[in-house]
């Protein structure tokens, strides 16, 4: 893949800001090719699939063509489903951060019209709307086309698909001539071109071709997570695989960061790799992954570029890759050599629909798979202690510590059965929760709680502004155990006391034990009713 940094594109500083809070370090292939030509003032027709960053490869010469002191509509984008119109919006809202003046409206069917027509009113200098919903707005006489100097048609060829074929060409004819007008499609039949000769002038044709790529020997897995679950189920999967070299990739240099300092706090031996290091940090990062010093590698996928160590075990896709291709430049770091290796995955929301374009770009299956539970961590632990105890009794001589055990089991009134287990628990760090111990001391019997549940008691009530929405919404989301099941919530000026079913009752206790609400650190514990 060709490396182009943004700083190379000729885009303007406070555009530049944006893209580095967003976390993208260098330009996918499309970006590097189509932004050069679009800034020209050419218009283009650029063959991308999903997948490839497409949106910031218009979204960026369009945000640095518009005059923030005019407020008329000035460049529109015209998007097939209304899904598509929202994120092409969000992600150049992103791109828009450090631009004063410049507002971004997404316009689309199934979202109240008079909203739309009192934002329009009010000055929106870039439209992404559904062609349906811009037609709407024509004939409403809504929108004025005038000032427009850039037309974008994203996934073109779906929209043909989805019959808009008449409302695009009737767009177009509206929009002055002398405008640049750019079309993105994944597939150029006949139809598109029709369009590119009639509407578009001198186009340049930026292709990018996609290679065919596959992973061999690697078995891939995903988890549908929460945001602020993913730290808690990386750790769960390091525990339960324990890969001697581990390679885990973020989309951004801060959240390289943060896992880093959050992956140590918890005792693993984890070093960040991106592009703000200093020739020297690389090396001695890289040189402490290669003499096994340090087990898990968090890296952006720049930096991970150097990366050429053949045994790695496992690689985790913490942030789901900004271009499909990524997706196997990165799990190509595992499966070396001819061994099986792994790759994990993480999925947000929606995510899981672009996880499918990957599956159908790698023409691979990438399963789904439970999120592990503390049980099962314990599991593994133990099952691979017993792996260890076959060893030694296989393989070494025992003697001496049979005559220890037997002294022992002669002096003391206990067996040596008793040894074996204590031996075990001191083994998995008197910790059987996979947390600070506590789970032992926990009392549900006399909570005050109806039949089945247990009360719980938190230190911040109503004095704290705190409301039972907020007690509902850190229960179910820090423990995942659905909000419905919640039961009575009594909320005083400096306490409060939640019901949960006893059978989540440690699981919500371990899972709010680091919780926030309302920005406050809370104490949670078992009632004790008097």
């Amino acid at each position: 893949m060709e490396t182009i940094r943004f700083e190379e594109l000729g885009i303007e500083p406070k555009i530049l800001r944006g893209i580095t809070d967003m976390g993208f370090e260098e330009a996918t292939p499309i970006q590097s090719k189509a932004i050069k030509v679009i800034l020209e003032g050419k218009d283009i027709v650029g063959q991308a699939q999903t997948g490839t960053g497409k949106t910031a490869a218009f979204g960026i010469p369009m945000l640095q063509n518009i005059d923030p002191k005019s407020k008329a509509l000035q460049a529109i984008v015209l998007c097939p489903t209304r899904e598509l119109a929202i994120q092409v919006a969000e992600e150049i809202r992103k791109l828009a951060k450090f631009l004063h003046g410049i507002k971004v409206l997404p316009i689309y069917g199934g979202q109240e019209i008079s909203k739309q027509i009192r934002s329009l009113k009010a000055g929106t200098q870039l439209v992404i709307g559904t062609p349906g919903r811009v037609m709407d707005h024509m004939r409403r006489k809504t929108v004025k086309f005038d000032k427009v100097k850039m037309i974008a048609l994203d996934e073109a060829d779906e929209m043909l698909n989805m019959g808009f074929r008449d409302d695009i060409e009737t767009i177009l004819k509206q929009i002055p001539e002398e405008r640049q007008t750019i079309l993105f499609s994944a597939t150029m039949p006949k139809a598109i071109m029709d369009i590119t000769k009639k509407y578009q002038t001198n186009a340049e044709i930026v292709k990018v071709v996609r290679k065919e790529l596959t992973v061999p020997n690697i078995e891939q897995y995903y988890y549908e997570v929460r945001p602020k679950n993913k730290k808690e189920v990386l750790s769960r999967l390091l525990d339960i695989y324990d890969p001697k070299l581990s390679v885990v990739f973020c989309n951004t240099k801060r959240m390289v960061d943060e896992l880093v300092s959050d992956l140590q706090g918890r005792g693993y031996f984890a070093e960040g790799l991106h592009g703000d290091l200093k020739q020297s940090q690389r090396d001695r990062v890289m040189n402490g992954f290669r003499n096994g010093k340090t087990e898990i590698l968090v890296a952006t996928d720049v930096a991970a570029r150097g990366i050429d160590v053949d045994d790695v075990d496992a690689v985790f896709n913490y942030d789901l890759p900004q271009d499909d291709e990524y997706y196997v430049h990165r799990i190509g770091r595992t499966g070396r050599a001819g061994r099986v290796g792994r790759a994990f995955t993480f999925v947000v929301g929606k995510e899981v629909y672009k996880l499918r374009d990957i599956q159908r770009y790698c023409k691979t299956k990438i399963k789904a798979q439970p999120i592990p539970s503390l049980n099962d961590v314990q599991a593994t632990r133990v099952e691979k202690i017993f792996d260890q105890v076959s060893d030694v009794i296989a393989n070494e001589e025992l003697d001496s510590y049979i005559r220890m055990i037997d002294d022992k089991v002669n002096e003391e009134d206990y067996t040596s059965i008793d040894i074996a287990a204590a031996l075990m628990k001191i083994m998995l760090g008197n910790n059987e929760s996979g947390q600070d111990g506590r789970e032992q001391d926990y009392d549900f019997d006399h909570t005050g709680a109806e039949e089945g549940m247990v009360r719980l008691f938190i230190n911040i009530g109503k004095k704290q502004n705190v409301r039972p929405g907020d007690i509902l919404g850190a229960i179910a989301g820090e423990s995942g155990m659905p909000g419905k099941l919640v039961g009575t919530i009594d909320m005083f000026d400096k306490y409060t006391f939640v019901e949960v079913p006893r059978e989540f009752a440690k699981e919500v206790l371990q899972a709010m034990s680091d919780a926030k609400i309302k920005g406050k650190t809370i104490n949670i514990e078992p009632a004790n009713q008097k």
